[in-house]
């Protein structure tokens, strides 16, 4: 009889929550999604997204899916041309040239 009952207290003591399991599993779930994010902005070289500093970035120079991204202190503003602006821009006239000096310093000169 005494066998039996210490088998028996063996099997009480191992159950538990079955819930217990998922909880566990959530967390390694949230480990792993953080981990992908981290490791996707180093892999992209989006670093700069964390610091103080302002940036601007240029996806797609020149195309027509072309996106201009600012930051500027805590805002980040995302700007998308459109055909709209694309034709207001062939209506300007020319004004002036620009010149770049060796020392880097651009000269503006109005015609």
């Amino acid at each position: 009889m005494r066998r039996r009952r210490r088998r028996q207290n063996a099997f009480k003591a191992d159950e538990g929550d079955p819930l217990s399991v998922v909880v566990n599993l959530f967390d390694v779930a949230m480990v792993f999604a953080v981990a992908l994010m981290v490791a996707m902005v180093i892999h992209l070289n989006m670093t700069e997204i964390f610091t103080e500093e302002d940036y601007t970035i240029v996806k797609n120079p020149g195309k027509e899916n072309m996106e201009i991204i600012t930051k500027e202190g805590n805002k980040i503003n995302k700007y998308t041309p459109s055909e709209d602006a694309s034709a207001d821009q062939k209506k300007g006239r020319r004004v002036g040239i620009a010149y770049e000096l060796e020392n880097g310093e651009i000269i503006y000169v109005p015609e």
